[in-house]
């Protein structure tokens, strides 16, 4: 579809999830999603049919006849989801969809979509804030910044991009460490943040002891460090100069006093 010449063709395709509740309350479950059918003039057939099946897919349909408002948040929230499905769109688009939640709820609803889109045949556009529900949901990753797209690829490809290995580390003069450790060729990015930088290279754990030695040529110290697998928490770290939830973020490691050490990979 044309969107601009067609929108009337492309609503009728697309399904929404929004951020804020746009429930109403005072209705059941079923008439919620029937008043929501029949905004898109689904049948009475059809209506009852979609009921059945959304309500089953998001395990609400023993719920059905229940006030909206005796719903906890995560059954709203499952409810939402049902009802973007009522039309069976093509694409839906789910605004930070477990915003809010517990974590057991959110862990709920990733099952939900995981099954959606697998058993409705449903392209899912979805924006979150939650570097582990992108993780876990998502088959390609767009990381927005300030309204711009930085970078758009698979899962694997965006943490390949990183290094295989990410190091962390806090030291006592990240300036002087970071001045040295830049002409080191086998470093693919160095990321200054807060108090620790980090630092993307292969084979982490071979890494150490030549850092422990760059650090002591240039009199910096080194309080702790650390060597992982990078998430996509350090991807958005790469491509923005800053973390997710754009606050300093306590490291914990282990307190290193010599390079003669078994840093312990985390999987």
């Amino acid at each position: 579809f044309d969107v601009l010449k067609q929108r009337a063709q492309v609503r009728e395709h697309i399904g929404v999830v929004f951020q804020e509740p746009a429930l109403d309350t005072e209705l059941s479950c079923r008439e919620n999603l029937d008043f929501h059918a029949r905004m898109y003039g689904l049948s009475a057939e059809t209506r009852k049919k979609r009921i059945i099946e959304v309500l089953t897919l998001v395990d609400l349909l023993d719920k059905k006849d229940v006030l909206v408002k005796n719903f906890s948040g995560g059954m709203k929230r499952r409810l939402e989801i049902a009802r973007g499905l009522m039309h069976s769109p093509q694409v839906l688009f789910l605004d930070e969809p477990t915003l809010g939640l517990d974590a057991q709820t959110r862990r709920a609803i990733w099952e939900y979509i995981k099954q959606l889109n697998k058993n409705e045949n449903t392209t899912i556009f979805l924006t979150t804030h939650y570097m582990d529900e992108a993780d876990f949901l998502c088959e390609h990753i767009g990381i927005i910044d300030h309204g711009k797209i930085m970078v758009m690829n698979t899962v694997d490809v965006l943490k390949k991009s990183v290094g295989n290995d990410v190091i962390t580390l806090v030291c006592s003069d990240s300036s002087a460490l970071i001045q040295r450790l830049s002409q080191e060729s086998w470093i693919s990015k160095i990321t200054p943040y807060g108090s620790f930088l980090t630092l993307g290279v292969e084979r982490g754990e071979e890494k150490i002891p030549v850092i422990f030695d760059i650090a002591r040529a240039v009199n910096v110290s080194i309080s702790s460090i650390d060597v992982r697998k990078p998430t996509l928490d350090d991807v958005f770290l790469y491509y923005t100069g800053r973390r997710i939830r754009e606050q300093t973020e306590t490291v914990v490691n282990r307190t290193i006093k010599s390079p003669g050490f078994h840093p312990r990979r985390r999987r």
